[in-house]
């Protein structure tokens, strides 16, 4: 009985507090006097908290434009990266036997590549089509799923789905794009809110691809603000973790809005809900 619960809520809660508690000490950061250095001691909250970093974010940087940029490249790259993600993880699943090994052996060589080896072939290529200095580069990610990772999970999650349901479906006479649109895709939920979750956090959060393709500064996104204000206010902590809190909160906000749609559509869930009643 001990162990159980120990297993239920305390570990949890051990966990909870190791995630959360960076999270909540930049929260207290930014609550600091301007100009404060980071606290010798631990601090659970300032002895008089202020809200005056945060007024002065838009005094030092243009932060509703670099906002506005990054939303309006995660409006446009995320759902991009889940239906290229879906649509390729369901052409693993129609594969044959070696045919998908080959496939996914393939897609783990590209995951073992790492991103800076491509930095310059990448630039040079939007050079010669002259897209720097637009969001294309920032969108050619998603055109790519972002990551094999993200393919490779939706392999795992279509796995999952017997042949018998795809050969009965070919037998009504449906297509394979009708199969995934109203049979495969609804059956994986979960995979496609954690591409979306992971997709939205790599695309919010993207400094390299901003800072190698932007120019002009009514283009720039919040990552590269977060670069300006560490130029201008290298000391000033509070303003620092008052742009981190900024740049965090739709990342944490998406992760809660992901999980309570996960356990609102959890039948185990409410199934145990049932029972308590």
């Amino acid at each position: 009985m001990v162990g159980r619960w120990l297993g239920r809520f305390v570990v949890p809660a051990i966990f909870a507090v190791i995630f959360v508690a960076p999270l909540w000490f930049m929260v207290v950061g930014s609550l600091r006097p301007a100009g404060s250095p980071p606290p010798r001691t631990l601090e659970l909250w300032p002895a008089d908290p202020t809200t005056a970093a945060y007024t002065r974010l838009p005094e030092l940087v243009p932060l509703a434009r670099y906002l506005a940029n990054s939303a309006l490249v995660v409006a446009m790259a995320v759902p991009l990266t889940v239906l290229v993600a879906a649509l390729t993880g369901f052409g693993l699943r129609l594969l044959s036997g070696a045919a998908r090994r080959r496939a996914l052996l393939a897609l783990l060589i590209v995951l073992l590549v790492p991103v800076t080896a491509v930095w310059a072939t990448r630039f040079e290529v939007f050079r010669l089509f002259g897209a720097v200095d637009s969001y294309l580069p920032l969108l050619a990610p998603a055109a790519l799923a972002v990551s094999p990772f993200l393919i490779l999970l939706y392999a795992w999650s279509f796995g999952g789905i017997p042949d018998s349901q795809l050969q009965a479906a070919r037998l009504e006479g449906a297509g394979w794009l009708t199969i995934f649109r109203r049979l495969a895709l609804p059956q994986v939920k979960p995979a496609t809110l954690a591409v979306a979750v992971l997709a939205f956090t790599f695309h919010w959060s993207n400094f390299i691809d901003p800072l190698l393709y932007l120019t002009s500064g009514d283009r720039y996104t919040w990552p590269l603000g977060l670069r300006f204000l560490l130029l201008l206010n290298p000391t000033d902590w509070p303003l620092l973790m008052a742009g981190s809190v900024i740049a965090t909160a739709p990342c944490v906000l998406m992760f809660l809005l992901a999980q309570r749609v996960l356990l609102a559509d959890d039948p185990l869930a409410a199934l145990r809900s049932k029972g308590r009643r």
